[in-house]
């Protein structure tokens, strides 16, 4: 795995560190990379009412949004794993965004005019999977669909 990859996993997995997950007890971490090559993470953020919860790449995208830097991110890293007693994710499976991540992802990539890389981590082990966005979400919908252009 080189270097930038490196720095983005582990960026991700600091973030998960973070995770308020007292429901699912599973903590994610978000990073991305920005044009400028700087990272934005974020992490999951449950509530009592499950369906106002927050996954961590919503966060993320959020907080590059609140920043004016939505079109600029290029790649993510998502990491993520059950909460151990000690409160820290762990394991070894690789994670990926979900499906409404995915679409979220797809926003800021569209608007971006880029096809985001998307790296696959654990909060254990070297591991990574990479893919591109059109990968796992083919057939997307999103801004050029309607008419808006990055």
């Amino acid at each position: 795995m080189d270097d930038r990859v490196s720095e983005l996993i582990e960026a991700a997995r600091a973030a998960a560190r973070h995770a308020h997950a007292p429901y699912s007890r599973y903590g994610v971490g978000a990073a991305l990379r920005m044009a400028d090559g700087g990272i934005v993470t974020g992490t999951n953020f449950e509530n009592a009412s499950y369906g106002l919860s927050l996954c961590a790449e919503t966060v993320a995208l959020a907080t590059a949004n609140a920043q004016g830097r939505l079109r600029e991110v290029v790649e993510v890293a998502v990491v993520a794993g059950p909460i151990g007693a000690d409160g820290l994710p762990a394991g070894d499976v690789l994670a990926s965004p979900c499906g409404r991540c995915r679409q979220m992802l797809n926003e800021s990539a569209q608007l971006g005019g880029r096809d985001l890389l998307v790296h696959c981590g654990a909060p254990d082990g070297d591991a990574v999977v990479t893919y591109r966005l059109s990968e796992l979400l083919p057939h997307s919908f999103g801004p050029r669909d309607l008419g808006v252009e990055g």
